[in-house]
């Protein structure tokens, strides 16, 4: 259960942190997030590839080699008329669209009027027949919102021909494009060439005018595909439908904004079998080989024109030339291309009705909140799957991305990207330097906490777990660590209370260093004596060992502290010089945990295996030894310390309490410092032991007799030693022989005190 203060802070964490993904819904919602968008939508268009095309779309190209063999430009219209003459009634092509604007503004004086006058008048005538040839209009218009929140265009002054030489002339000898002067008679088929920005994104569809109601020229292009009249094209608020004279709808154009297609593009401008390209000047010299006298270039020209790839295609004429600037990059293409792709791509998306789909806004909202909160949240998980949880955040981050991705592969639908990564990572940052200055402050709290009673390391590890201390307890493999002060109550009426507490508080602080150091964690202090834990709260796979080892470097300790005493003189009387320390071990499952009332407690250890190590501290004097530890312990230690700790076996005990035997052992040293005559005592020992167990008092005394001449320590030559086990030995062997046990003895010696 999360607490209730864990619980309000929670909540006002992502209280706190909620302005930022509503941010990024403000920023996608005005359109401030577009550019991203749209080069991640670019990335998708080339994950997807290139789709096979709807229908036979042709460029034929006013590329630079037309240019170098028919002249500078602008050109006589003638050669426009015969090129879409000889392209509709020769090859049979359903449909021709002029991606120019028949504008003669800027036209140089050096160009021959007569000469342009008479191509105007040549086009004029061709298309006064109404062929199936779409020619351009460009306009600027002015964006707004209708009463509904659509976005409309309207002002459009459309510039389609010569002004100049149209005032001198009568219609309909030469017929004027030009809207913007309510000039009597407009060519039945004149579509809009501007796209929303001037890119390769957006187009409107269609824009009124003062005039008549004009379409984009890919859409008056898909009429002449279907075959229909102006009549064929009906408009409504949010699609644009192609019908036949029978009320049939053939094709079905949703609009976005009432206004606005976006473009579904089909293949890189140079992709050959997707856009298959002819220069203008090569059309144009086979169309006038159809005129020659000679039979075989006329039949060269037929053949040429008699090429399937013509018949019903429908043919894009525009200027590809880099000098004629206009050109533009796109999804596709990073270089700029030639934009009459846009129309020629436009026209594959309507005629094969594959448009690019959206997610409503309040769907996109929802994924920019639900995809802030599922990463935000698996980023500042913390614990021991800390790590993992942040794999997944990205991991997550990454399959959006990919279901994004693939869903437009499948099914051309764009999910946001910009704004529900962006919220998500940046929602994600700002919780992570929150959680970094929460960790600052928990750290500092444990610290606070536990300092006084774990060495540095251990609270350094703590920090590291991500693991507070657990309120209430549980249960834990360690090891429990018991010393005493031997007859410390003595100590009491030889020296002041000052005295008392100087010489205390410099052995406890030995003691409770070299604890810490070894990774043990202090319990409490009853008077003289220290009560720690190994193993706990944080775990440590060795503690039986590091639990030994402390013993021995605490016995070693004290040695150095008698001699620095003794050095200070009358200081301190002599029973200070003999001061020794007792230690008990034992090793497995405790309860631990915080104990005691909700106002107050204390993180302690409880259970039967804390007791018996507290039975092997007391039972030690028993035993003429100063570290006892259990077998549990000594298994422990020898599975990660080798043979490092020397052990003496000192029988199987029934302490006070307990039913069952306890195998007991004493730490005699560490390994480096035990003499070859302390082991040939161990050795003396351990054979005398055997003796014991065998019933064998005579051959144990004696054994034990030699032993006791090798114990390192040794009452009466070493300060505070009374007895050693080879010494308790002696007297249990004499108990036995004066009394002998019964014939199912097992060896098993019953202490009657604790």
């Amino acid at each position: 259960m999360v607490p209730l203060k864990s619980k309000h802070w929670f909540s006002l964490r992502w209280l706190l942190l909620a302005p930022i993904p509503i941010l990024w819904c403000l920023l996608q919602a005005y359109g401030w997030l577009d550019f991203v968008e749209n080069k991640l939508t670019d990335w998708r268009f080339q994950f997807r590839g290139e789709l096979p095309s709807p229908a036979k779309v042709i460029y034929v190209d006013i590329d630079s080699q037309s240019i170098d063999e028919i002249g500078g430009w602008p050109w006589s219209r003638a050669y426009f008329s015969r090129v879409a003459e000889v392209l509709v009634e020769q090859a049979g092509v359903k449909a021709v669209g002029f991606d120019i604007v028949l504008s003669d503004n800027g036209v140089s004086e050096s160009v021959d009027l007569n000469k342009l006058v008479t191509g105007n008048r040549e086009f004029a005538r061709y298309l006064w027949k109404n062929p199936p040839v779409v020619l351009a209009a460009s306009y600027s218009a002015a964006v707004f919102r209708d009463i509904n929140g659509r976005l409309r265009h309207r002002d459009l002054p459309l510039v389609a021909n010569n002004t100049r030489a149209v005032e001198a002339l009568e219609p309909p000898e030469l017929p004027s494009f030009n809207v913007g002067r309510q000039l009597p008679w407009t060519p039945p088929n004149v579509g809009l060439i501007d796209t929303l920005d001037g890119g390769t994104r957006w187009v409107p569809v269609f824009a009124p005018s003062n005039v008549r109601t004009y379409y984009h020229l890919s859409v008056e292009l898909a009429r002449l595909y279907y075959g229909l009249g102006p009549e064929g094209i009906r408009l409504t608020e949010d699609k644009l439908d192609f019908v036949d004279p029978e009320g049939e709808v053939l094709a079905r154009v949703p609009l976005i904004d009432g206004q606005l297609l976006e473009v579904n593009w089909f293949s890189p401008w140079l992709a050959q079998k997707n856009n298959p390209r002819i220069g203008i000047s090569t059309v144009y010299n086979y169309a006038e080989l159809l005129k020659s006298g000679a039979v075989e270039e006329r039949a060269a020209a037929e053949q040429f024109f008699a090429q399937p790839d013509w018949a019903g295609a429908v043919v894009l004429i525009g200027p590809t030339d880099p000098l004629m600037q206009d050109l533009a990059t796109t999804p596709f293409d990073h270089v700029p291309v030639p934009k009459v792709g846009v129309h020629g791509n436009l026209l594959k998306t309507i005629i094969s009705g594959v448009y690019l789909r959206h997610v409503s806004p309040a769907a996109g909202y929802a994924l920019v909140l639900v995809l802030t909160v599922l990463i935000t949240a698996l980023a500042i998980t913390g614990g021991g799957r800390a790590v993992f949880a942040k794999i997944m955040a990205v991991l997550l981050a990454a399959v959006y991305v990919a279901v994004a991705f693939e869903l437009f592969r499948r099914m051309h639908l764009l999910l946001p990207l910009a704004a529900p990564l962006g919220a998500a990572f940046t929602t994600s940052f700002g919780a992570l330097i929150w959680q970094v200055i929460e960790e600052q402050k928990q750290k500092g709290r444990i610290k606070g906490m536990f300092g006084t009673y774990l060495a540095p390391t251990v609270v350094e590890s703590m920090i590291a777990s991500g693991k507070d201390p657990e309120l209430g307890g549980h249960d834990a493999e360690i090891t429990p660590y018991f010393s005493d002060i031997q007859s410390f109550s003595s100590f009491s009426e030889v020296l002041t209370s000052s005295q008392l507490g100087e010489l205390l508080n410099e052995y406890l602080t030995a003691c409770t260093d070299i604890v810490q150091k070894e990774g043990g964690t202090l319990d409490k202090y009853i008077g003289d004596a220290v009560v720690a834990m190994f193993g706990a709260p944080v775990e440590l796979e060795q503690h039986a060992y590091n639990a030994c080892l402390t013993s021995q470097l605490v016995q070693r300790r004290l040695d150095e502290l008698r001699e620095k005493w003794k050095s200070e003189g009358d200081k301190w009387p002599k029973l200070v010089h003999e001061m020794r320390t007792r230690i008990g071990l034992n090793t497995g499952m405790c309860m631990i945990g915080n104990m005691g009332s909700r106002t107050r407690f204390n993180y302690t250890m409880m259970g039967d295996n804390v007791n018996l190590a507290a039975r092997m501290e007391s039972g030690a004097k028993s035993w003429g030894a100063f570290t006892m530890v259990t077998q549990t312990t000594r298994d422990g230690c020898e599975k990660f310390g080798g043979d490092r700790i020397v052990f003496r076996p000192l029988g199987r005990i029934v302490v006070k309490g307990r039913s069952m035997p306890v195998p007991i052992h004493e730490i005699v040293g560490l390994k480096e410092n035990v003499t070859d005559r302390t082991r040939e005592c161990l050795a003396l020992f351990e054979q005398g032991l055997n003796r014991y167990y065998g019933r064998d008092w005579a051959g144990a005394r004696e054994l034990f007799v030699r032993s006791a001449e090798l114990e390192p320590l040794q009452p009466g030559r070493d300060p505070g030693v009374k007895a050693n086990p080879s010494l308790v030995y002696q007297h249990i062997v004499a108990e036995m022989i004066a009394q002998p046990p019964p014939a199912d003895w097992d060896g098993v010696y019953v202490m009657h005190e604790k």
